[in-house]
């Protein structure tokens, strides 16, 4: 397969699979940036093969080569020639100068994301080169697997019921047929939104018994789907997108003219040619959607709605339901449970949500007004003392003495964060953190049972829901 390797440091490879939402673009490949031949020989031989084979998409191989850089600038530094030496202690090394790096484009560190993007690439080449290059490739595990694990998304983001209920209501007066059948679509089969941009006029059914079932196919995991039996809303929805999209159909060529979500833009570079929707429009249609109907969340914002959501919304659902685990991950097309559990399902817990609504975060301590704190003598207080006698290793006090008596809550550091009188903000975000890790080190190592570990999981949610939170003020800052 390498024998037909095309020759040079460029590449200009074209996305040959149908299924793909880049069909027939071209991707240029520039591997000239690589210092080390045997590095570059062992890059463009990964890309190659995956690309011929089909293992990979050709768009993700096209983002892993542009991440790549980063690690030839270490390899450099670092004076690494080949993959085959680096032992865990260079992975380390790589980890620590992900950490303190500054793009060249936002100017900013690295997010945690696109860190583990990083990491990750290099563990495929080195996994893969241990299978079909095992001599120019550690041959013993250099890995932990849990390089990026503390930080990781720690709970799962799905659309809360009332959120759901406004978005429900507003799509009966929805006029945009791709966001109103759409939506329909995502919550009724979970699918990937790249997946439903591919769905064909065949791919409703009739069942066999009653009602219809749903085929698509499952673009990450590079099969068919087993047809799924869809409620009628869904079937209906298929249906309409079928009848209104027909005229356009009838004018494409051969390429785009089953698919039902076909659309000629009006603007832009494709103006006039008929195309399948883009992810980008689509999330700007979504983004248009929750601001004219004027949906928000809890505090007040426009809802950030994703197509994804819908996704593990719906895994969500079923698990509060006490559907079986097992069924779950059949239904979003995950190969583990853990998958399915650990990034879609959570259960749905009113009084864990009223306890959510207590926890006190402001994105400035200086904003603290008479809407935070109402009584205007403790309030002054707290803006003489926000710097000594309020501030905390996690936040702020708003009234830790009453009678000349220090609270009992701030003494023994009991249920601090739902107490009305705490408020903590972005700059506790890593103190927040590190106290999760060691509760939830503290848990893992657990050999005292289930009463041991209740003490612990309270605390354990509380603390997730406020880094959740405070990385959103964060971001929303940056």
């Amino acid at each position: 397969m390498a024998s037909n390797m095309p020759k040079g440091d460029v590449w200009e490879l074209i996305d040959n699979d149908s299924n793909s939402q880049n069909y027939g673009k071209k991707f240029k490949f520039d591997f000239s940036f690589i210092e080390s031949e045997n590095i570059k020989n062992v890059v463009k031989i990964y890309i190659w093969r995956n690309y011929k084979e089909g293992n990979r998409v050709l768009k993700k191989l096209y983002d892993n080569i542009l991440s790549f850089k980063i690690f030839n600038n270490f390899a450099i530094l670092n004076r690494i020639k080949s993959f085959a030496p680096i032992t865990n202690n260079e992975v380390s090394m790589f980890i620590s100068y992900l950490k303190t790096s500054i793009s060249n484009k936002t100017k900013k560190p690295y997010s945690h994301e696109y860190q583990k993007k990083c990491l990750d690439f290099l563990k495929a080449i080195i996994k893969w080169g241990q299978l079909y290059m095992p001599n120019e490739v550690p041959k013993r595990e250099i890995f932990r697997g849990n390089e990026y694990k503390i930080n990781r998304s720690i709970k799962t983001n799905f659309i809360p019921d009332e959120v759901l209920e406004k978005i429900n209501k507003a799509l009966k007066n929805e006029e945009n047929p791709y966001v109103k059948y759409g939506i329909i679509i995502l919550q009724s089969t979970g699918m990937r939104i790249e997946d439903m941009f591919k769905l064909t006029t065949d791919c409703i059914k009739p069942h066999l018994i009653s009602g219809y079932t749903l085929t698509w196919y499952d673009y990450k995991n590079r099969k068919e789907r087993q047809p799924m039996p869809i409620t009628n809303e869904c079937a209906i929805a298929v249906e309409k997108l079928i009848e209104q999209t027909r005229e356009l159909r009838e004018q494409a060529d051969d390429k785009v003219k089953d698919y039902l979500f076909i659309h000629k833009p009006t603007k832009g570079k494709s103006a006039n040619i008929l195309s399948n929707i883009s992810p980008t429009v689509y999330r700007q249609w979504l983004k248009r959607f929750i601001k004219e109907n004027h949906i928000r969340d809890t505090n007040g914002e426009l809802y950030n709605l994703t197509a994804h959501q819908f996704r593990r919304t719906l895994a969500t659902d079923m698990l509060s339901k006490g559907i079986d685990l097992k069924v779950i991950q059949e239904v979003l097309g995950h190969y583990s449970t853990i998958t399915t559990k650990r990034h879609y399902a959570d259960v749905k817990d009113k009084e864990r949500a009223e306890v959510f609504k207590n926890i006190g975060i402001i994105g400035n301590i200086n904003k603290v007004d008479e809407t935070i704190i109402v009584n205007k003598e403790e309030l002054n207080w707290f803006k003489e003392n926000k710097n000594k006698g309020a501030r905390m290793g996690d936040g702020y006090c708003t009234k830790p003495c009453s009678d000349g008596k220090i609270c009992d809550r701030l003494l023994k550091r009991q249920k601090c964060y739902t107490c009305s009188r705490y408020i903590t903000t972005p700059e506790y975000l890593q103190a927040h953190k590190n106290h999760l890790e060691e509760l939830e080190r503290q848990l893992e190592g657990n050999i005292y049972g289930d009463h041991y570990a209740e003490h612990f999981s309270p605390t354990i949610e509380l603390l997730k829901e406020i880094v959740k939170r405070l990385e959103e003020l964060q971001d929303g800052n940056n």
